[in-house]
């Protein structure tokens, strides 16, 4: 298992996004229990080649999230954190097959990677108030969230816990309890 923190970079890291603070929360105890646990954790950055770009003010990872010197960090072109980044290949050579996955944003990046680990056949396990997203032209961020992490993913294309589950998960998981690593978990996501 590894915990995958997707485009939580400085240009896109602002207050507009959905539960901004619980977010930001939420992320910095999942990749401090992972680390205490020795469970890796993997960055993504999205380089578009316009405005979130290596060299561009605002590209590197935000500062609360920051990897530590040993820890991977991919680079991607498109929304899905697999296509042509070397994640996937990188997975393989480790024999991953569950990731954890938090980041930005919702109905973008997340939804892509999602969508493209399950077809890769990894697990994908999403922890409540760990991803977010902005408003757009059709809906509210709030609705955003809720329908992609309470309607599209979860049974289909992930796994989606409750955040204490996610915590509780990492923690067994680094203790060796192999076999069904959900005997716990409840059906809620929040």
């Amino acid at each position: 298992m590894v915990l995958l923190i997707v485009d939580t970079q400085n240009l896109i890291m602002t207050n507009e996004l959905y539960e901004y603070e619980q977010f930001i929360s939420n992320v910095k105890k999942l990749i401090s229990v992972s680390r205490e646990n020795h469970i890796e954790v993997i960055y993504i950055r999205h380089d578009d080649g316009i405005e979130l770009t290596r060299g561009v003010n605002g590209f590197e990872i935000f500062k609360e999230f920051e990897p530590m010197l040993n820890e991977q960090i991919f680079d991607k072109h498109v929304n899905s954190a697999f296509k042509e980044s070397g994640l996937l290949e990188y997975l393989n050579q480790q024999k991953e097959n569950k990731v954890i996955i938090a980041g930005l944003q919702t109905d973008y990046c997340i939804d892509a990677t999602i969508k493209c680990g399950f077809e890769h056949g990894i697990e994908m396990i999403v922890p409540a108030f760990c991803n977010t997203t902005e408003d757009n032209e059709f809906l509210k961020a709030e609705q955003s969230y809720k329908y992609y992490n309470e309607k599209m993913w979860n049974k289909r294309y992930s796994k989606c816990i409750s955040f204490n589950d996610a915590i509780a998960l990492l923690k067994r998981q680094s203790n060796g309890k192999n076999g069904d690593i959900y005997p716990e978990i409840s059906e809620k996501i929040i």
